[in-house]
């Protein structure tokens, strides 16, 4: 092995370290001789010697905060300075403000806490001096202050503090009287306590689990505790002799909290949810969190009566703030929060029912045909009025409505009568699959489960494809036929024949219009989600019982049905629907403001084409039908494309869950294609895949192969 000397490299690595210690040195000697200066400023310029350049380059703060850490310890003039300066922010300001609402969710609720932030971003709060909380953002001014904050490790904060205050002299602690910062947590933990308590006894909350009601709440029994351990941590204190009595106690009401707050969660996903609900768990959650942290330090505090002990705690505590304050107008950050629970709540509705389109065996698979053929049978007909809508040249408004009535009341009635429309599969199908990813939590050896999961569900898919075109073209030609036998001509002109084939080539804008269907269709499974969780929320189905005319006119058995479909089915019921508004409202919105806005899907794309064939009597050229036939399966790939990874997405963002065995999944469903593939189109003799899945629980099963489209 050579090795090669490069003189230049080495001064471009010693070059920066020079510049940064003659740059720290100018500023501790600033610090030392600039006595007239307040301690707010010293912390400004102090955090501004350490600032990088851009907020991403987190070794250079690394740098000098480890080469600043060094040179305290050999300049005790600055270092007592600084850290004077340090004790008169604890001293000479309120900090109980800092711990009881930095970072925490406030009591005024979801639309008013989004309102007051788009508002003070337009004008910003008033900075009180009195407040540690508002100078936080004096110190640290800049937005993107919070990322290198961050970025910077626990330890060299540890350390750089540590240095600042460990230097052989005694840090003021104790004594016949708590010390400011001491006394102000201990206030703050009170306070937070009181919140939580209040908290509890939300209607919103009770609602969701009327035990709260009925048993001792813990949330009110933590109070108790913790008034009580407050008290007799300010008699410690004076007196280190003395007991602070059992602390488990308090331990085990706070862990009960965190239980029945798992437990909330949990009957909110079953119950349905809310933005006050979502909202009110959270603000909860984060409380609970707040409490813990502080509680940890003072029991740090009890056990070693020493400030720098703190510092582990401390730091974690001291990121959270500078990153709240940095961030709390930031409305994306409040709303990505929030909204992100609420769409947990409604995705997992969304897997539940996403599962149904999975099927195991062959009488589901079969099933699966059966309803999706019922789907393709209908939408040959809801192409038929499409096309003779389009004959009317009706006024733009009126023509629009048309459309979307008859998109979405085909839709629903598709359901109604237990088809399927391929289409809708993906969205409710990656939910299943982002369920499955949150289950494994990253567990190699169970990706054996969630690479059956993905083959079943291509599978299902391919069947769903099948039932669709299987049917919807043979229909469209029959009903073709039976048109020209009662009026003597095709039910569409060559003209319109021709208009029918350049739609789908696939040169012209057929792919991006099928991208659209796609984001419809994605939106169509959030819609249905949506609903499901309202008819949850608001009990629609007991509140349905509760009338007593629909008992006497109809009979207790029928009006329980009733229900019980209600309850089943209206989400998916109106998520169909609306997905016809969706569709027919896409182009005429392209209509009203003159955008090229229009939709593709493969179902009535492959019916046009049916229509469109049988008016040449199928003397279509041969360069034609296969340029047709392409553009069809690539709408239909788009289609299914755009939906099932908008979905996908939407369902991992929403579990805060990541995928890293992306690429190890893909190997395994690639290894299973080439080893068996009439597995993905058609199911084998066995419930299973003919490789075993291993591990336990990611496999999701046919909830009866009724394949009901939602």
């Amino acid at each position: 092995m050579v090795f090669s000397w490069n003189p230049f490299k080495l001064f471009q690595r010693i070059l920066p370290g020079l510049a940064r210690k003659k740059r720290l040195e100018a500023m501790l000697a600033h610090v030392a001789t600039d006595l007239a200066a307040d301690h707010v400023s010293l912390w400004i310029a102090l955090v501004n010697a350490v600032r990088p350049s851009r907020a991403h380059r987190v070794e250079e703060a690394v740098a000098d905060l480890s080469e600043l850490a060094r040179m305290l310890s050999n300049v005790p003039d600055s270092r007592h300075v600084l850290r004077a300066a340090l004790l008169k922010l604890f001293i000479d300001h309120k900090q109980t403000s800092l711990y009881v609402t930095s970072g925490l969710l406030p009591s005024t609720g979801f639309f008013s806490e989004t309102a007051r932030r788009i508002s003070h971003r337009l004008l910003p709060d008033v900075v009180s001096p009195a407040y540690l909380k508002d100078l936080l953002t004096v110190i640290f001014y800049r937005k993107d202050d919070e990322i290198w904050v961050e970025a910077v490790p626990d330890e060299v904060w540890a350390g750089f503090f540590h240095a600042l205050l460990d230097d052989g002299e005694a840090v003021p602690y104790g004594g016949e009287s708590l010390p400011i910062a001491l006394s102000e947590m201990l206030e703050a933990l009170r306070i937070l306590s009181y919140h939580v308590s209040a908290i509890g006894l939300n209607p919103e909350l009770v609602r969701v689990d009327p035990q709260l009601e009925e048993l001792e709440s813990p949330f009110l029994a933590q109070n108790t505790e913790v008034v009580a351990y407050l008290e007799a941590y300010r008699v410690w204190w004076n007196d280190p002799d003395a007991t602070l009595g059992d602390e488990s106690h308090l331990g085990v009401m706070l862990d009960q909290c965190q239980e029945v707050l798992q437990r909330l969660h949990r009957r909110a996903s079953r119950r349905g949810t809310s933005l006050t609900l979502t909202f009110t768990l959270e603000r909860l959650r984060q409380h609970l969190d707040r409490i813990h942290e502080l509680l940890g330090l003072l029991h740090e505090l009890h056990r070693t009566r020493a400030v720098v002990s703190l510092l582990p705690r401390a730091v974690v505590l001291f990121k959270q703030a500078v990153r709240a304050e940095c961030r709390k107008n930031r409305l994306s950050d409040y709303w990505s929060t929030n909204v992100g629970l609420l769409s947990l709540r409604m995705t997992e509705s969304a897997s539940k029912r996403g599962e149904k389109f999975i099927t195991t065996n062959r009488r589901e698979y079969f099933g699966m045909l059966g309803s999706a053929a019922l789907g393709g049978f209908i939408i040959a007909f809801m192409a038929a009025f499409k096309i003779a809508l389009g004959t009317l040249h009706l006024a733009p408004l009126t023509e629009a409505l048309c459309f979307c009535l008859n998109y979405g009341i085909g839709f629903a009635f598709i359901h109604f009568l237990g088809g399927t429309v391929a289409t809708k599969q993906p969205a409710m199908t990656a939910n299943a699959i982002a369920a499955s990813i949150g289950e494994i939590r990253g567990k190699t050896r169970d990706l054996e489960d969630l690479a059956t999961v993905v083959v079943r569900a291509l599978r299902s898919q391919f069947a769903a494809i099948v039932g669709n075109l299987g049917l919807a073209v043979p229909m469209a030609i029959l009903f073709s036929f039976v048109f020209q036998h009662l009026t003597g001509h095709y039910f569409v002109d060559t003209a319109k024949a021709d208009h029918l084939f350049a739609d789908v080539h696939p040169l012209s804008g057929a792919p991006f219009f099928a991208a659209i269907a796609g984001v419809c269709l994605f939106l169509a499974g959030l819609i249905a989600a949506y609903y499901d969780n309202l008819t949850a929320y608001n009990r629609i189905p007991e509140r349905l019982l509760q009338l007593r005319w629909p008992r006497r006119l109809f009979g207790e058995a029928r009006s329980q049905r009733f229900t019980a479909y209600v309850e089943n089915n209206l989400g998916a019921l109106a998520g169909n629907f609306f997905f016809g508004f969706l569709l027919g409202g896409a182009t005429a919105l392209g209509v009203l403001f003159g955008l090229p806005l229009d939709i593709r899907h493969i179902a009535f794309s492959a019916a046009y084409i049916g229509y469109a064939a049988a008016a040449y009597d199928f003397a279509v050229p041969i360069a034609v039908l296969g340029v047709t036939i392409m553009g069809v399966l690539l709408i239909g790939l788009i289609n299914l494309l755009v939906s099932f990874t908008l979905a996908l997405y939407v369902a991992m963002r929403s579990r805060g869950i990541t995928f890293a065995q992306g690429r190890i999944l893909t190997t395994l469903v690639l290894r299973r294609f080439f080893g068996h593939p009439l597995d993905f189109f058609f199911p084998p003799r066995s419930t299973e895949i003919s490789v075993p899945p291993q591990g336990n629980g990611a496999t999701h099963t046919s909830g009866g192969g009724n394949g009901h489209s939602s």
